[in-house]
């Protein structure tokens, strides 16, 4: 029998048109994919006007309510004048629409360039613009998005690649130094203690930060979910320990001029990057049947691939039981 198609081969530039045009606009038959693997994600040019962004969600993986709630996030920011892209509303206030089997939102384009992280100045301005976004992100909780945890991020993904993916000759290793990751994160978990939990950008890399005009614009809040206030910090932190405390300071200095921190998180920090190293392994094997994904990351799920992620699980190992960073 032949293989069936997977849903995102449907998303023909008819298709696309169609579903943009749906909304009453008139398409002039440009469409570019844009980078994008856990969605699809088009700019499609658009007569007498700017081109729109049009986002197809990957089917399942998020409800409707779910989307409505990342949506309605998106504009209490933006009511906010925050630098963040949120999606378009028609005239009766719907983001969210669906056209054949897809759910989809449309977008305004926004230029600019990844941020430099290693510019103490731009970190400062990131910190403000992060803390005005979790003092919105904090005045109530997510109702139907998920939160950021030790058992959906850590126990479950590494549950998917014992199961299906990893190696017989690297099973025991896998199995060892994963037990030992997950005990450690979760000691860090609880030396921090109770930890305010906030709706947080949850993906908070540079490329969902667009960087223009000494601005940086927020975009994608697909991941956004409950979490602590850190995770939307701990990304833009590199390099060795005392350069790390320096971004840390110049952000934090930024973020608390409009919104407090608790100090306790950064115990966090290293815990939340064992936590996305796991699911990020994790992501890639529970996609690997679409067919983008072995395109794009032709080296995952080799014999060398689970060799080198064996040995950085035992480097972060490592890392989790340093000190945790403490500002000067």
């Amino acid at each position: 029998m032949p293989e069936s198609p997977h849903p995102f081969q449907t998303l023909t530039p008819e298709f696309i048109m169609d579903a943009v045009e749906s909304q009453g606009f008139c398409c002039d038959c440009r469409t570019f994919p844009l980078n994008s693997y856990e969605n699809r994600v088009y700019q499609v040019g658009i007569e007498e006007g700017q081109p729109l962004i049009a986002k197809f969600y990957r089917p399942g993986r998020w409800s409707d309510l779910q989307i409505r709630e990342e949506h309605r996030f998106c504009r209490e920011l933006a009511d906010q004048e925050l630098s963040v892209v949120a999606p378009w509303r028609n005239g009766a206030g719907e983001s969210l629409f669906r056209h054949g089997d897809f759910l989809f939102a449309l977008y305004p384009r926004q230029g600019g360039h990844a941020p430099e992280f290693d510019n103490l100045d731009n970190l400062l301005i990131l910190g403000r613009m992060l803390g005005r976004i979790h003092s919105v992100g904090a005045v109530h909780p997510f109702k139907h998005r998920p939160a950021l945890d030790v058992r959906s991020f850590g126990h479950s993904s590494v549950a998917l690649i014992g199961e299906r993916f990893i190696p017989t000759e690297y099973r025991a290793s896998y199995e060892a130094v994963t037990g030992q990751l997950l005990a450690g994160i979760e000691a860090c978990f609880a030396e921090a203690g109770p930890i305010r939990q906030i709706r947080t950008h949850g993906d908070c890399h540079a490329g969902n930060i667009l960087w223009r005009g000494g601005v940086p614009h927020f975009v994608d809040f697909d991941d956004a979910r409950t979490a602590p206030a850190v995770q939307d910090l701990w990304m833009m932190l590199s390099g060795d320990r005392q350069r790390q405390i320096a971004q840390l300071d110049a952000l934090l200095e930024g973020y608390r001029e409009f919104h407090d921190f608790d100090s306790r998180e950064l115990r966090l920090i290293e815990a939340l990057r064992s936590l996305r190293m796991l699911h990020y392994a994790a992501w890639l094997a529970s996609r690997w049947e679409d067919p983008i994904f072995p395109g794009t990351f032709p080296w995952f799920n080799t014999v060398r691939y689970w060799g080198e992620h064996i040995l950085q699980l035992r480097e972060q190992l490592a890392v989790l039981d340093e000190p945790p960073l403490e500002l000067p």
